[in-house]
């Protein structure tokens, strides 16, 4: 099956930074969205002033914008928006529902600010994909008062994943085989999206990213009685349980292995061994996937194409087997040596026979952000008067 390359639109000359909970990637974009220069720092202090970086971006020259990902916008932030000192405070605003992240994304937007003084900065939200959810999938049924004492709804993450990988899928696929799509991010931090037509219509995270899918540390769904229950009678404390939850559950909390780790490839090699805590947590891993999945597309009345994308979406041809297993009645049938071999890049492996399409796609959360900084400003061809 033929897959189709990758043909961007032409634009400026883009800044991308990429501040993680633990890490920092920044990238320079050219007008086709070639990589022309690259720096990765890990693990990151979330200093702005860290040396490596520093050095980066006073060697840059003739940018015209740059782009940073900021987790969490919100119900202000609804799409790409140029940074002034009233959206820092904004973001800034923000941290308690972000606590990992939004500092580090501060960090880096004064980083850049001060290196390339005048530069135009965008900032593109994980959370604005999702703005539009439909009031079905974006409401919880909680008290009245609380939602709007609050601003209580599910945001949905990895939105800017999720929308590069739907958008791939249509390149690959053209329209008509990819109206309904599910895009599954699958990572350290996981969580799936159900794209009908361009639009995010459902997502598996929520007011965190804590709900949805088993992930390395995170939970994901859990019995809100079973956490109120630990708080009254099981003798742990707030800061117990939000720190189980949110770093020791998961695969780390179902596979046990003796450094708690909760790395796909670590559980993995340990249920081969013969471990069966770690064969559980792979089990459980694949059963809350599969279901996610299903519900994903209940969302959109069926699934025309299912993509797998972000670290182990890409490069763990294992998982993709589990969930595709227990998808059939819904038409999802993958080609077992072409998943196996593909391990990287752009590529379909549905098997031949099947009704729906499954591809893997690079996670390009670097690409969507270029063209995001592009579209906000009006770049449409790399500008012959950049100036930086």
């Amino acid at each position: 099956m033929r897959v189709v390359p990758y043909a961007p639109p032409r634009g400026g000359k883009v800044l991308v930074v990429n501040a993680g909970s633990s890490s920092l990637k920044l990238s320079v974009l050219g007008a086709a969205d070639e990589i022309l220069a690259d720096l990765t720092i890990d693990p990151w202090d979330g200093e702005p002033d860290h040396d490596e970086m520093r050095r980066f971006l006073g060697g840059l020259s003739n940018l015209d914008a740059a782009g940073h990902r900021v987790v969490h916008g919100g119900s202000r932030f609804t799409a790409a928006t140029l940074i002034d000192d009233k959206v820092t405070a904004a973001i800034a605003d923000l941290t308690d529902l972000a606590p990992l992240h939004q500092p580090r994304a501060l960090a880096g937007i004064r980083a850049a600010q001060a290196a390339l003084p005048g530069l135009p900065q965008v900032a593109c939200f994980d959370t604005a994909f999702h703005a539009g959810l439909p009031p079905a999938a974006a409401r919880y049924a909680l008290p009245e008062d609380w939602t709007e004492r609050f601003g209580l709804r599910r945001y949905g993450f990895h939105g800017l994943s999720h929308q590069y990988a739907s958008r791939r899928c249509a390149d690959m696929l053209g329209p008509k085989a990819s109206r309904r799509v599910v895009t599954c991010h699958l990572g350290a931090g996981s969580s799936l999206a159900a794209v009908l037509d361009g639009v995010s219509v459902d997502t598996t995270m929520g007011f965190t990213p804590l709900e949805g899918l088993v992930m390395a540390t995170r939970c994901g769904n859990v019995d809100p009685g079973l956490l109120v229950w630990l708080l009254r009678h099981g003798g742990l404390s707030l800061d117990d349980v939000s720190r189980g939850i949110e770093y020791a559950a998961g695969l780390a909390g179902l596979a046990t292995l003796p450094d708690g780790s909760g790395d796909m490839r670590e559980v993995r090699a340990a249920a081969d061994a013969g471990r069966a805590s770690a064969r559980l947590a792979i089990d459980v891993h694949a059963h809350r996937l599969r279901q996610g999945i299903a519900s994903m597309a209940a969302a959109m009345d069926g699934l025309d194409a299912l993509v797998f994308t972000g670290g182990i979406g890409e490069h763990q041809p294992q998982v993709r087997a589990e969930a595709a297993a227990g998808l059939g009645f819904l038409g999802v049938a993958i080609d077992l040596v072409r998943n196996v071999e593909t391990t990287g890049g752009d590529a379909e492996i549905s098997a031949r026979a099947s009704r729906v399409r499954t591809l893997v796609v690079t996670a390009r959360e670097d690409v969507e952000i270029a063209r995001q900084v592009r579209a906000a400003l009006g770049l449409s061809a790399a500008t012959p008067d950049s100036r930086h």
